[in-house]
């Protein structure tokens, strides 16, 4: 299990790209800055990742793989609804990190 100085510096890597940096401010918001999805609430289980490539202007393989870096940093969370994976910003765990990351600057 990585230690938490690792998931600062995961956080820190996440967020050197400009496009998961507004995935993130998006998923802050969902209903403002999604549209509404047949399967799963935006809030309460996240966006799915088709909205969010849609958004974003990439494809479905460049958006998963900026969602997976946001997951492994502990930025956001994943969760399956039928063939779909939904994805919300982790704030609790979003929290310790920056105020860890304050400490480190």
């Amino acid at each position: 299990m990585a230690s938490f100085e690792d998931g600062v510096e995961s956080a820190f890597r996440a967020l050197a790209s400009d496009r998961r940096l507004l995935i993130l401010e998006w998923l802050k918001r969902p209903r403002a800055h999604f549209r509404p999805q047949v399967d799963g609430d935006l809030v309460k289980d996240g966006v799915c990742g088709v909205l969010i490539a849609e958004k974003l202007g990439v494809s479905q393989p460049t958006v998963s793989e900026h969602l997976k870096i946001l997951s492994q940093a502990g930025l956001v969370s994943a969760k399956r609804v039928k063939q779909w994976t939904f994805y919300k910003r982790d704030e609790a765990r979003i929290a310790k990190l920056k105020a860890r990351m304050l400490e480190k600057i």
